[in-house]
């Protein structure tokens, strides 16, 4: 029984990994193909980008801010002080900004996509659609991959900016850090690539948390139940990719 157990797992797992790769390879081709839905790609632009400004912004706010408070506990010990600037900018930049970012993004938009495209599934919208002579993978699927893969950096760039912002608010007006010695250490202690490897994240996290929203909506089934359980689904399958492939890029890009 034990062996039984094991072989249907496998089974089930390099089934679900054919069905991923078959929906992803479709969405892609089909998506690159003339003519493209711009209206579609720019309302998830907005989706994504503008309207998950709040809960990011507010993520890396109080992210950078206990993240100084947590570094002079452990550097006034051996009066290291002067190294939380750069300590907090690396961590934003290279970890924190991407990872947190994405699945901020993850949990509020990627269960909304699942929510969606599987109601849509459910009601039969998207029979409609391909009734009408609507590619739905096109139409639905594509315009929500390429903006939050595009526009996912935007959001992690911002998210660095904040996250050093309550850095710098509680080094200089909590700990009495001098502004200018604080400002200094955090410019002199960045290069490029600590950004740029963060926004290279950012494209690949977008990427996936659209890719596992739209996937499992469009497996979803069986009424309000199997949408619930698609959403968290996506929202489980999501947070771990994310997780596994930030340790994966970090090996690779550092």
């Amino acid at each position: 029984m034990f062996l039984v157990s094991v072989g249907r797992g496998v089974i089930l797992f390099l089934s679900s990994i054919g069905k991923l790769s078959c929906f992803l390879a479709e969405s892609i081709v089909v998506g690159l193909m003339p003519r493209y839905h711009w209206k579609q790609i720019g309302q998830q632009a907005v989706q994504i980008g503008y309207f998950s400004l709040p809960v990011v912004g507010m993520t890396a706010l109080f992210t950078g801010m206990a993240m100084t408070l947590q570094c002079y506990t452990g550097f006034s010990k051996i009066t290291a002080e002067s190294a939380i600037p750069s300590v907090v900018m690396i961590a934003m930049t290279r970890e924190l900004g991407p990872v947190l970012t994405a699945l901020m993004v993850a949990g509020r938009l990627g269960a909304s996509m699942t929510a969606e495209i599987g109601t849509m599934k459910v009601t039969e919208q998207i029979d409609a659609l391909t009734t009408l002579s609507v590619n739905s993978y096109k139409y639905l699927v594509f315009p929500r991959i390429l903006a939050g893969t595009i526009f996912l950096p935007f959001l992690v760039l911002i998210d660095d900016i904040i996250g050093i912002l309550g850095g710098y608010l509680v080094g200089v007006h909590y700990l009495h850090f001098n502004a200018a010695n604080y400002i200094h250490n955090t410019i002199s202690s960045m290069s490029t690539w600590d950004v740029t490897s963060g926004l290279i994240k950012g494209a690949v996290f977008g990427f996936i948390v659209c890719v596992m929203g739209c996937y499992h909506g469009y497996l979803s089934n069986r009424g309000a139940e199997g949408v619930g359980r698609a959403t968290t689904n996506s929202v489980v399958s999501s947070s771990i990719m994310i997780l596994l492939l930030d340790c994966i890029l970090t090996f690779v890009l550092f």
